[in-house]
Order: C-alpha cells, then structure tokens, then sequence
C-alpha cells in the first residue's frame, strides 16, 4: 500500500510544555510528544521507552530514541469511512513474545468487517513478520460506519475486542452475527472453553457480549474487570460495565434518539437488558479510554479518563459514583482519539484535530 510522506515531530519528556492546563487536581503540563501525524488512532507502550502508533490510512509507526519510522508488513486495510487500521496492542509478555496485536477493517465478502491480527515485531522495529489473523467478523457489508475495533488484553492473557454494529441497527441482537459485540479470544484465536455462549446452537462462540452501537473505547479498571465506552445516535453515549452474556440493549432501548428525532427502541429499559453505568446526553462521541491507577495523581486513582471526538476534551468518570465530575480542555484536547497511561503514570492522548499526541504530567 503506498504511504504519503509525513513528517514526525519528536519532543522530549522535559521539553518546553505546549500547555498548562487547570484541573481539579491542580495544574497539568501538556507537552506535544509526537506531531505530523495522519488521522492517528491507536497507541501502545514498548518496553524501554518506545511507543507503537497507529493512523487509520494503514501506516504503523515505530517511534523511539528521538526517531520515528514505519513499520513495513502490516494488513491490508480497508480505509473508507470510519475504517483502517485501528487499534494496537502491546501484550504484557512483549518483552519475550515480541508479539503485537492489530484491529482494522479488511475487505469480506459483502464488504468490510473487523479483524484482529498478530504479529512480530523485529529487533529493530522496522518490520512485522508472521503477521496472521487470529479473528475476522463472520460477515462483512457496505457501509464505512462502527467497527468498533478496541483491543484489550484480559488478566488471564486472553484478548478483547469491540465490533461495532457496522451501521446495521438489528444485527447487534442478533448473536448468529458478530456485529455490534465484544468477542474474547485466546491468543491464537481459539475460543475460550469458559466464554459465556460456549456451545448454544446458532450463537457464535466468541460474543463475551452483546447489543451494542459501536464502543470505541475499551479499558481493565484495577481489578481487572472490563469497561467500553460507546457512540449512542442522538444522545445517549454510555459507559458499560461488561459483563459474560450480557446484552447492553441496542437498538431495543437507548437513553438517545435517531438523527432525525424519532424514538430508538422500546424506551430507556427492558427486563433482561443493561443499563449503562453512565450515559451522556447530548452526546460527547467518545473513543479511547483509561481507567488511572493513581501513580502520579492519587487524587484520580480509579477514576476513567474518556476522550471526547465531538467536544475536544477529556472527561474524568470518578469510579465509585460513575459521574462525570470532570472535563479537562485545551487546544490540544482538539478529538481526543485515544487515551493511556503511560508506564511512569503520566497520560497520554492523541489529538485528531492537531495530528498530535500529547503527554501530561503535574504542573
């Protein structure tokens, strides 16, 4: 796939801060650590300081000591729409695996779907080799809209990842198909003997979830129990914790409306159906999610860190109430794409707006 040429701009940790920024906590410093970027959309931490950063056009970008370049021998994406290359993970055994993980959009028969790959990246960082898909949605179609795509790597070494509803509202009730779900797989794609639909006649074995929209963000919190975040329509963006079986609702009942004003659903509630933890109304678009294990900010231990595409800030969730309590802006929250905490507890975030990534310490 040809690549246009961008330029990286690197900072380092102690440069001049691009901002202080006022929170609840007492002032930040935001500094920008890479720039140039091309509609980024994933990030994950290397052992010994390096980061791995996605853009949805289909580059991979190795960025360390002061240097960026792109990693050749990653999928085939299929960039239209909301599709591409999505999220990267880095699992906890990297340093021995060297293995990484990668969602994106690929070409089906019918259309697009969600797949999850793996690879390994070379002692440089310059290449993928053995890059094999260990997942791809049971059906593809038309459309660029909600693949979802967050990847998560579960405590006990198996693997999340959130799928949208691809546009296709019924579908996400509808477990003979994998839209608009969280699947959980092994590491080598194999299903897990203990997922929750393990064995039901017509239900696809990897749903660990279902019915919803399209959950872009997706976080352990510290007790290892998994949270998404999802786009609502109208209203109605929620916070879900994610439970084995469960089915979050959509499009039966919303806490939103359709874009053209009408009703969604049944209503608000169902017997047999979740209610979200937190919903917001009007909606934020959130995407990209953290859930802060107080290193740097004790104040802040628990609590979610949720990006806003709409707005252009970060929302702090606090985690006992699941109330937003907090919304942290600046220029450079222009789309926040994706949020994490860095090995040393301070946070970073991608701005789509600025094509940037920027890290944030105590002032």
């Amino acid at each position: 796939m040809p690549f246009r040429m961008i330029i990286v701009s690197i900072l380092v940790a102690f440069g001049v801060p691009a901002a202080a920024l006022d929170t609840q906590a007492g002032q930040v410093d935001v500094i920008r650590v890479i720039g140039g970027l091309d509609q980024p959309w994933g990030m994950g931490f290397l052992p010994g300081g390096g980061i791995l950063v996605t853009e949805r056009g289909g580059r991979l970008l190795h960025v360390a000591d002061g240097k960026a370049q792109t990693v050749s021998g990653t999928p085939d994406v299929v960039a239209e729409g909301q599709g591409g290359l999505l999220d990267v993970m880095v699992p906890r055994d990297f340093a021995q695996s060297r293995e990484v993980f990668l969602s994106y959009s690929k070409d089906l028969s019918g259309g697009a779907g969600t797949a999850l790959a793996r690879g390994v990246l070379s002692p440089d960082g310059a290449r993928l080799t053995n890059v094999t898909d260990i997942f791809v949605m049971s059906a593809g179609s038309g459309g660029g809209r909600h693949f979802g795509s967050r990847v998560v790597e579960a405590t006990d070494g198996t693997i999340f990842l959130t799928i949208g509803d691809r546009g296709d509202r019924p579908s996400a009730q509808d477990r003979s198909r994998h839209n608009g779900s969280v699947i959980r797989v092994n590491r080598d794609g194999s299903v897990p003997s203990d997922n929750p639909f393990v064995g039901q006649t017509g239900v696809l074995p990897e749903i660990w979830s279902f019915g919803h929209r399209n959950p872009q963000g997706a976080a352990l919190d510290l007790e290892g129990q998994l949270w998404v975040n999802e786009h609502g329509a109208q209203g109605g963006d929620e916070v879900n914790r994610v439970q084995p079986g469960a089915n979050y609702g959509w499009p039966v009942i919303s806490y939103g409306r359709h874009y053209s004003g009408r009703k969604i659903g049944e209503g608000t509630e169902k017997a047999g159906m979740e209610q979200p933890a937190h919903y917001w109304d009007p909606s934020i678009a959130p995407s990209g999610m953290m859930i802060y294990s107080g290193k740097l900010w004790q104040e802040w231990r628990g609590d979610m860190f949720i990006g806003s595409l709409k707005f252009g800030f970060l929302s702090r969730v606090d985690g006992t109430s699941l109330t937003e309590v907090e919304r942290i802006e600046g220029d450079e929250t222009a789309r926040v794409r994706d949020v994490r905490e860095a090995p040393d507890g301070s946070i970073w975030f991608m701005s789509v707006g600025n094509d940037a990534i920027y890290r944030m310490t105590p002032g």
